[in-house]
């Protein structure tokens, strides 16, 4: 299982994915950038931000 914390890469925010894989990860997170922050395009700077905070949980 994997988890990212949004909060991690953007300060004062709260939402924290969990799934089974980095793509699944990925996905849910792209798509809160669109939904909750307005991007409509996530740069590739801050998807290898998102990478490098992804946990891998027991």
């Amino acid at each position: 299982m994997k988890q990212f914390s949004c909060g991690d890469v953007v300060p004062g925010c709260r939402k924290t994915f969990r799934a089974p894989t980095e793509a699944d990860i990925l996905g849910a997170v792209g798509a809160h950038a669109r939904d909750d922050h307005g991007l409509a395009e996530v740069p590739a700077a801050l998807v290898e931000q998102v990478r490098g905070r992804i946990l891998t949980l027991a």
